[in-house]
């Protein structure tokens, strides 16, 4: 059957010496890349980096489209859940990321209002597949993912379930769920008619604010933004409005409008097929989730080879994976069967 790497058991406390070894580097992958939706890209460069003690279990995470290699260690997007004495702790494990193909990082991606072929979450996992061989990593202990990083982890269990130990997947299902579609096809409409006008940055700060409206839930919405709008110049600015304001323009300063684009089309096109993923799993959903539905998760688990269901309640809704530490930290030490103090 597939080829799972032995547990890792830890029972007694390690203490942390120095910060955890990092390696980084740029796989260039030669010739011509066939990708899954009929597009071919030449030269494809592949930024990654690996965090961790020589010789240690190597587990993968991967997240949102806004997510980058740099998981942990002060500049990384999931502090919370990845470095030192984190539920994916760098004194015992190697944390493997890459930059996502279409992104904004040093992965290929679209530059200059260029085109850009469709990309897959089957493209991402060729990608971790020719990054395990370079790095000479025979099979990940596990390949973790949040968002479109599950979705990702998904593709890669059905495709090579030899490589993946297990996976755990965190607010993703096997196919996209229509309402989600829906606002994400307004959030690229509005993006492209901010290339069109001229005014991309705009454009990519309000399909961001709308974004981060889905991502949240309304109960923190309303417990943080309950308050009156304050008038500023000739109109009212809601307390919401400035933080969705806020948000957007943050991305904006930091993302291609063209790499948001590819990626959110990307994961509207995901699509696996999970009764051919035989890789232990565990899926966590949440009740507050706007974007992937508990039902979606579950329906999916009972079509996996191996699949076991989970479910939590947060008021960070669909960015709980990023979040709730407490709650995904037994979560993860019975997914990695490792032992957490």
């Amino acid at each position: 059957m597939n080829a799972i790497a032995e547990p890792v058991r830890v029972t007694a406390p390690i203490l942390p010496t120095a910060d955890p070894a990092v390696r980084e580097g740029v796989l260039e992958i030669p010739g011509e890349m066939a990708l899954y939706h009929g597009g071919r890209l030449s030269g494809v460069r592949v930024a990654w980096r690996l965090v961790g003690p020589a010789n240690a279990p190597v587990v993968c995470a991967l997240g949102g489209i806004s997510a980058s290699r740099r998981v942990c260690l002060g500049d990384g997007w999931w502090p919370e859940l990845a470095g030192p004495g984190r539920p994916l702790d760098t004194h015992r494990l190697r944390v493997l990321s890459f930059d996502y193909l279409g992104g904004s990082g040093e992965t290929t991606g679209p530059r200059d209002a260029e085109t850009f072929p469709s990309v897959s979450s089957y493209d991402q996992a060729e990608l971790l597949l020719r990054l395990l061989n370079h790095l000479g990593i025979k099979a990940l202990r596990a390949l973790a993912g949040g968002s479109y990083g599950g979705m990702v982890a998904l593709a890669f269990g059905e495709r090579y379930p030899e490589r993946a130990g297990r996976l755990i997947v965190l607010c993703a299902a096997d196919r996209p769920h229509p309402l989600a579609t829906a606002w994400r096809s307004v959030q690229r409409e509005i993006v492209r008619i901010g290339l069109a006008s001229g005014r991309a940055a705009d454009g990519l700060k309000l399909a961001r604010a709308l974004a981060m409206s889905t991502y949240r839930s309304c109960e923190e919405l309303g417990a943080r933004f309950a308050g009156p709008p304050a008038l500023e110049s000739d109109r009212f600015v809601f307390p919401v409005e400035r933080y969705l304001m806020a948000r957007g323009s943050d991305y904006a300063a930091r993302h291609r409008p063209e790499s948001f684009l590819c990626l959110s089309e990307s994961i509207d096109l995901h699509r696996v097929d999970a009764s051919r993923i035989f890789a232990p799993t565990v899926a966590v959903a949440v009740r507050e989730d706007q974007l992937v539905p508990v039902a979606d998760v579950r329906g999916m688990v009972a079509r996996l080879g191996a699949g076991r269901f989970h479910e939590i309640s947060s008021i960070y809704g669909h960015d709980a994976f990023l979040k709730e530490s407490q709650q995904l930290r037994g979560v993860f030490a019975a997914a990695l069967e490792i032992h957490c103090p």
